[in-house]
């Protein structure tokens, strides 16, 4: 794909800042990582060879009968017993001796006899973020098994963690995009059109930002239960007024520029030029805001959880994490753990939009 001689400049400028565009590459592997999460860290194995078979529990539902065993349900992959029948190919023996069993199969053969021995492929950690392990006390300290801890109920919290990551980024672009959308349509019309339009618009919004969201929030949950699209879309409901001042702002003071009279004159439609040819120049001040836009959806998340009121408790949430933190002050490690996921997310995300505001910027090139 060929650029435009525009971006292609607002990308050279973009990579000659070099903590922007060494931020942007930390933050797109990270977040790609996440979005393979499944892959990283699950209590159920990638990929099983039974008698020469294969499946894969961590996309499709087996039943503990398909690997031998007696229960309809689905297979507990951690158990050792469910380990055994696996890998000794289904022998009942495993519900009385699983850990002999499995290391006679090991061997290709079970009491003397040949068994076409089974294997499983695991993530690199073995914990989804729902799963509560047998670690004894809970929160325990980080560990082998543990890389970064356990939490008041015993879940792995470095696989929190990853999930967490993935929903928080996940929700703060979903919001983002939407009431950015919203907000930059809303304020070009008011500028642009000015007049009684704008007066209109601005006595709308004034009610609408006296309008106590936390309130609402609380009601709308109380009566539709606690879900991620509902957290959105009410955050979008409160959120899409951000830009529509600034970029108000901008359409007032362009509108009477003379390439924009001159493009009223040749018959040019408004929403041209609107959009074609005022909001590129309005761009730079937008993109000056959107880095708090970002980081305010995340720390809005963080916030609405860490008071109970954001996603359900089950959902992986960098701000239950925090929670937990003050309630389990004996457990530095779960503070850590989110005070860094925090810090390096929002930082990086900083860094990114910063380049991209100056690239976006003519009056700013890089070397």
């Amino acid at each position: 794909m060929t650029l435009s001689p525009l971006n292609a400049r607002r990308w050279r400028n973009f990579k000659s800042n070099r903590r922007a565009f060494w931020s942007l590459w930390l933050f797109l592997a990270a977040f790609g990582l996440s979005l393979v999460a499944e892959v990283i860290a699950n209590d159920k194995p990638m990929l099983v060879s039974y008698r020469g078979e294969l499946f894969f529990p961590a996309y499709r539902f087996y039943p503990e009968t398909a690997f031998g065993g007696d229960f309809r349900t689905q297979a507990i992959y951690r158990d050792p017993a469910v380990q055994c029948l696996i890998v000794s190919g289904g022998r009942q023996e495993c519900w009385d001796d699983p850990a002999g069993i499995t290391a006679q199969a090991q061997t290709g053969t079970v009491n003397g006899e040949a068994v076409e021995r089974g294997w499983m492929v695991w993530p690199p950690i073995r914990y989804h973020y729902r799963t509560i392990n047998n670690v004894g006390s809970a929160p325990s300290a980080p560990d082998a098994r543990h890389l970064l801890g356990t939490d008041d109920t015993a879940r792995d919290v470095s696989a929190r963690v990853i999930y967490g990551f993935r929903t928080s980024v996940l929700f703060a672009l979903i919001v983002t995009g939407i009431s950015s959308v919203l907000g930059i349509a809303a304020g070009a019309v008011q500028g642009y059109f000015g007049g009684r339009t704008d007066l209109i618009f601005q006595r709308a919004l004034e009610i609408w930002g006296s309008t106590p969201s936390l309130y609402v929030i609380i009601i709308l949950f109380a009566i539709l239960g606690r879900s991620f699209w509902l957290l959105v879309f009410v955050t979008i409901l409160f959120g899409w007024p951000a830009l529509t001042g600034v970029v108000r702002a901008e359409f007032l003071r362009a509108r009477n520029f003379e390439y924009v009279r001159a493009a009223r004159a040749l018959g040019v439609t408004d929403r041209v030029i609107m959009f074609r040819h005022i909001l590129p120049n309005a761009m730079v001040a937008t993109l000056t805001l959107m880095p708090f836009v970002v980081t305010g959806a995340i720390s809005g998340l963080a916030s609405l959880d860490y008071l109970g009121y954001g996603l359900p408790s089950s959902a992986p949430s960098l701000g239950e994490l925090a929670l937990q933190a003050k309630q389990n002050l004996q457990a530095p490690w779960l503070g850590f753990s989110a005070f860094f996921t925090f810090a390096i997310m929002l930082s990086l995300l900083v860094f990114i939009f910063e380049g991209v505001r100056d690239a976006f910027d003519p009056r700013k090139t890089f070397k």
